[in-house]
């Protein structure tokens, strides 16, 4: 793949994940042994059973409404790419990827994250998500001891 060719394959998967919230079109991006891994959290899932069950039920009807995601940096390469987001949104919601056991606080957060992705055969292989899990934890007003 190209350059082009991932990004735009890149670009399908978060329309699927924050656009249009479907589920099916966001796996429709990934070969079928894909994996996603919030390395903060532990969350995500591997292979399609898995990751359907993960986006349907604990990542996609999560994200608040008042979404705002900025690109700040990406890089692309032959096999893979790295984006660093900037998010910021209201804790309206259960999210049990990103705070799994805490209640909606109200909060706002702001967060920045770097998402490393994989490429095999023109789909997405693999995801790992990274980002300060301490600093979202203090905003949304937990005790860190």
């Amino acid at each position: 793949m190209d350059a082009s060719e991932i990004e735009a394959l890149w670009g399908d998967h978060l329309d699927g994940e924050f656009a249009s919230k479907d589920v099916e079109a966001t796996l429709a991006t990934m070969v079928d042994d894909a994996s996603v891994i919030h390395v903060p959290t532990g969350t995500g899932g591997r292979g399609k059973a898995e990751l359907r069950r993960f986006y349907r039920d604990d990542f996609i009807p999560t994200w608040p409404d008042d979404l705002i995601m900025t690109p700040v940096n990406r890089i692309v390469g032959s096999h893979g790419l790295v984006d660093e987001l900037h998010l910021e949104f209201t804790h309206l919601r259960e999210m049990p990827w990103l705070l799994p056991g805490v209640a909606p606080t109200g909060r706002r957060i702001a967060m920045d994250v770097v998402a490393v992705i994989q490429f095999r055969d023109g789909l997405l292989v693999s995801e790992r998500i990274y980002w300060d899990h301490a600093a979202v934890l203090r905003q949304v007003g937990a005790d860190l001891g």
